[in-house]
């Protein structure tokens, strides 16, 4: 892929929505519990020291991943909080540059064609930063992505579709507007039903190192 294949309408749409994710960022931290708030004032500083002036396009180019199967047509929110969000991402959802990195588990055939996360800020994107990742995870319909860990503190907010979220043994199904923290290292689970799960995601702290599945393939 080249930066040609990158318009600038691309850029700009990708920019209007990140921006209008910050703008909910904020909201939120004003709304939720003391410690999604102080992971959220610590994104949104972190945010701020992006230089969105210089993308590299070349990690904007769209990659073709088996996931974008699931990303046309209309993908309701059914949340009025996030239904602006979703407008803002849906169009560009089949041509973001859309990756998956774990090994493939022959307990979860076709895992690595079903979901995958679209890096938009982060040391590999077109948004360099080195202490603070966003982007969107795309989960297809009836998938397991199976007990994970990482590092980096994680924060989800569902925009579309609905899934069970199971960490430390305790599973609770997550809806669109649902916003999810996850501490550093922490196993957990997600398992989407009969939709496809669309969800923006940060990661802080240790950003370089990569998530790994933390129970045995069958």
């Amino acid at each position: 892929m080249t930066d040609a294949t990158v318009t600038a309408e691309t850029l700009n749409r990708v920019l209007a929505a990140i921006k209008l994710l910050r703008s909910h960022y904020a909201r939120l931290r004003e709304m939720e519990a003391a410690d999604v708030a102080r992971e959220l004032s610590a994104v949104l500083a972190l945010l701020d020291k992006v230089n969105f002036a210089k993308p590299d396009l070349t990690h904007l180019a769209p990659s073709g991943h088996g996931v974008t199967r699931y990303l046309s047509g209309n993908l309701p929110s059914r949340n009025g909080a996030v239904t602006d969000l979703m407008a803002a991402f849906q169009p560009l959802l089949p041509a973001l540059p859309w990756r998956y990195s774990y090994e493939p588990r022959p307990d979860a055939p076709g895992l690595e064609n079903s979901m995958a996360w679209a890096e938009l800020i982060g040391p590999i994107a077109p948004f360099r930063s080195e202490k603070v990742c966003l982007g969107i995870t795309a989960i297809g319909p009836r998938v397991r992505y199976p007990e994970h860990r990482h590092p980096a503190i994680e924060t989800y907010y569902v925009l579309s579709g609905t899934a069970r979220w199971t960490a430390e043994g305790i599973t609770h199904e997550r809806s669109p507007g649902s916003f999810i923290l996850h501490p550093s290292n922490i196993v957990h689970v997600m398992e989407t039903g009969d939709e496809p799960l669309i969800a923006a995601y940060t990661w802080t702290g240790d950003v370089e190192t990569l998530s790994s599945f933390t129970s045995s393939a069958a």
